[in-house]
């Protein structure tokens, strides 16, 4: 598999803080990669460092397989694009005007593909108004269209749909997914909308107190927050040699508690068990979502 992305034990502190520790993660090259994390987990400073704007302690990446110590790596920065906590447009400006000084910037020899830009990000027809008087999502929008000039094939979005209203956030999604699917640009994406995220990451990132503590595609994600029957018994030893003879699907969660794949017969299973002297102490259908997920794998509690 290809990467656009690799991390290798990236450490970064703050006096007496690690805001990274150890950090080591990839994203797969035409991926949307759900970047996941509470504040204070890391997000933001790994997305700094990516962007140049901070560097690392320790540790190393590579963008493009171009390491973040060889010089070639200001280059390769121009492969990506990166919208970093706020967009950075100019609110006395229009639209156009904001990308015509981004192409400025960037020593672009000419306007050509502005007016593609604004129709790819829905502000084609916003003429000669201000920013400033722009919506929050448009704001956004156009956020992303500056960080689109120089045409990148890595977009880096830190919490784009924070704040939006349900039309915003329906917005942001289909400019990220057409700017994935139709564009073939890798995407890295953090939010704390997880149930959005979830319509949209091809692969995941969890990431708890500068760590990353599990990466894992959405196929792998659906499996492990599918449909089933969550029991809580006396010994789950027991009840595993008992599905074993069922032929039934299930995972050990705990020494008490399973997840079963199936829809048992809680009677049979309840006899089956009852002969291995194990009780059933309770029967629960079990359905987690993305944030479900999260929080069971980093626990409850605060980073800040």
């Amino acid at each position: 598999m290809d990467y656009v992305l690799r991390t290798n034990a990236l450490t970064k502190h703050y006096k007496d803080f690690k805001a990274l520790n150890g950090l080591t993660m990839n994203v797969p090259k035409g991926s949307i990669y759900g970047f996941v994390g509470r504040n204070g987990a890391g997000k933001t400073t790994l997305i700094r460092m990516v962007c140049g704007i901070q560097f690392p302690t320790d540790g190393s990446f590579e963008l493009y397989g171009v390491k973040n110590s060889d010089p070639k790596i200001s280059e390769t920065r121009r492969r990506m694009g990166a919208v970093v906590e706020t967009p950075s447009i100019l609110p006395y400006l229009s639209a156009r005007k904001n990308l015509e000084m981004q192409y400025d910037i960037m020593g672009m020899p000419d306007y050509n593909g502005i007016d593609e830009l604004l129709d790819l990000v829905g502000l084609k027809n916003t003429g000669s108004k201000l920013s400033r008087d722009f919506s929050l999502g448009m704001r956004q929008r156009l956020g992303i269209a500056v960080a689109l000039c120089g045409k990148p094939d890595f977009l880096v979005l830190d919490e784009p749909i924070n704040g939006l209203d349900p039309q915003g956030i329906i917005e942001m999604r289909e400019l990220i997914l057409k700017l994935n699917r139709e564009n073939n640009i890798t995407i890295l994406i953090s939010s704390h909308i997880l149930d959005e995220l979830s319509k949209i990451a091809t692969h995941y990132g969890f990431i708890n107190g500068g760590q990353i503590v599990r990466e894992m595609s959405a196929e792998e994600l659906e499996n492990e927050c599918r449909k089933c029957v969550r029991v809580k018994v006396t010994d789950t030893a027991a009840l595993a040699r008992v599905l074993d003879g069922m032929d039934m699907e299930y995972k050990i969660i705990d020494d008490e508690q399973a997840d079963i794949f199936a829809s048992p017969n809680i009677t049979k299973l309840a006899f089956s068990l009852w002969e291995e002297k194990c009780e059933i102490l309770s029967v629960s259908e079990h359905d987690e979502n993305l944030e479900g997920f999260f929080i069971s794998l980093v626990g409850g509690g605060s980073n800040e």
